[in-house]
């Protein structure tokens, strides 16, 4: 896939270039002893880099992260994998009831290790991300679809987890917002940039000046998600709306979709010329992907052929 994007003009090189060099510059604005833990220049910014937070350099404050240091025995996210028919299926759960699922150094390091292990998973073909805690929800930067099922609140960082998601549902009941304004900071997990392109700069401006709260309906009539439902007396009805979308996903070819996702990420970061060569580019290695697949199938055919009784 990485060839696929290298096929395309070098004006991909000069985006994250650029972006590297206005990254440093508001770093130095905002306050000259701090600086990102990460660069645009290499591969994009995920959620491995901003849930490490502001960082000081040498002789720098140390403002941080609002999320706690605490760390519990208990699993504080729950991997299943899914079977029979929903073979495929990964289910990321956060289960941290006693701090109502903020996000802690323990889970952050839970996150991030459960997305490295299901990027190199070929057998994964769709994410979900939910609540384990009853009534609370609070993206990864994962190749295959991901989807987040909000069926609580989702406030703060549990909303910008969701955001960068490809694909939210939630319950009428559920709760969203980025509140951080409240607490005179602003949104640091990446709110300030996912959700204007979810919504429109001029909307989002609206919902993060006023710490706004929106419900599920008043969520979809906006478009920050896709699916809204009654909830459930099981209080799950995002979930199982999620579990929906994941099955009718499995049986497209897992290499299209992934370079879909690929084509659809790197496209909406720069011009629609430059949008439409990554899309070339993405739509020969799928054909690449198939003509490998096809002469593999071809040989070992042969190779069967040849070894059977019939041949002989």
């Amino acid at each position: 896939m990485a060839a696929a994007v290298a096929a395309a003009p070098g004006a991909l090189g000069s985006l994250h270039a650029g972006g590297a060099r206005l990254v440093a510059a508001c770093s130095a604005w905002l306050c000259p002893g701090l600086r990102l833990p990460g660069s645009l220049a290499g591969r994009r910014v995920g959620p491995a880099i901003w849930a490490q937070g502001w960082v000081p350099a040498a002789g720098g404050p140390a403002p941080k992260r609002g999320y706690s240091s605490e760390v519990k025995t208990e699993d504080e996210l729950r991997v299943r994998h899914l079977e029979e028919e929903n073979r495929g299926i990964v289910v990321l759960g956060i289960n941290r009831a006693y701090g109502k699922n903020s996000l802690s150094k323990n889970l952050i390091k839970m996150l991030s290790k459960a997305v490295d292990a299901l990027k190199s998973d070929k057998k994964v073909r769709t994410i979900i991300i939910r609540s384990e805690v009853p009534g609370i929800f609070c993206a990864a930067n994962l190749p295959v679809p991901t989807i987040a099922a909000i069926d609580g609140l989702a406030l703060g960082g549990g909303l910008e987890l969701a955001l960068a998601c490809d694909i939210r549902v939630a319950a009428s009941s559920a709760k969203m917002g980025l509140v951080e304004t409240k607490l005179a900071i602003i949104p640091g997990g990446g709110g300030t940039q996912r959700l204007p392109r979810a919504i429109g700069m001029s909307l989002a401006k609206e919902l993060i000046f006023s710490a706004r709260v929106l419900d599920g309906q008043e969520a979809k009539a906006v478009g920050l998600i896709s699916h809204v439902l009654e909830q459930n007396q099981e209080g799950d009805a995002a979930y199982r709306k999620a579990l929906d979308l994941a099955r009718e996903f499995l049986p497209q070819g897992p290499v299209a979709m992934r370079v879909a996702k690929l084509a659809i990420n790197q496209g909406m970061e720069v011009d629609l010329v430059t949008g439409l060569a990554i899309e070339e580019a993405c739509y020969a290695q799928v054909c690449n992907a198939i003509t490998n697949s096809m002469r593999m199938t071809l040989t070992n055919y042969i190779y069967l052929l040849y070894n059977s009784n019939e041949f002989h």
